[in-house]
């Protein structure tokens, strides 16, 4: 199987593509404007370099968060739109169990104003505490790896084709509300 996997969630976006247990590609990207507009482009970059077509892709993965919203967004609208055009199903990876992944089962991201996204996971994955968002605390940021999106691929790979999803009902894990909605006020 072949997965194309995405992370477009953090101030460096990266993309991969495994297959039978193997990262085979990967691409980074740094663009201080985010990446909504080179995203299509870095997928047929790393497809071409890799000589794989799209249609041998059988599931497409992305970041879903928790992270930047519009860069969640971004990621899970190009692979939506990408596995609905070609019938392909898709999957949503925490970007907790993708950090967790790469060995460190308490994964703790710098959530901004104070607080931190944090959950603990077992040796294979699965969730053991909720993903939660939370005052800083003493525990350590998680050094985010050079391409997360290695650990979407693979965390989408163990999840295999009955963890994977129609792509309409993929949504984002923002684990905490949008500052539009923390903020609203009935006029």
């Amino acid at each position: 199987m072949t997965i194309l996997a995405l992370d477009t969630t953090s101030e460096r976006a990266s993309l991969a593509l495994r297959r039978d247990g193997k990262t085979f590609a990967q691409l980074t990207l740094d663009s201080p404007d985010g990446y909504a507009h080179l995203i299509l482009q870095a997928i047929t970059r790393l497809l071409a370099d890799a000589g794989v077509s799209l249609h041998e892709i059988d599931c497409f993965a992305a970041a879903s968060g928790p992270g930047s919203f519009t860069g969640v967004r971004v990621g899970l609208a190009a692979v939506k739109g990408l596995a609905a055009a070609l019938g392909k199903p898709a999957a949503g990876i925490s970007n907790l169990r993708a950090l967790a992944s790469f060995g460190n089962l308490r994964p703790v991201i710098d959530a901004r104003r104070g607080e931190v996204y944090t959950a603990v996971y077992d040796s294979d994955l699965r969730l053991v505490s909720p993903e939660t968002v939370g005052p800083f605390t003493d525990l350590p940021i998680t050094p985010a790896p050079e391409n997360l999106a290695a650990g979407v691929a693979s965390c989408a790979e163990m999840d295999g084709p009955t963890g994977w999803q129609d792509p309409a009902v993929l949504d984002a894990n923002y684990v905490r509300r949008a500052d539009a909605e923390l903020f609203w006020k009935d006029s």
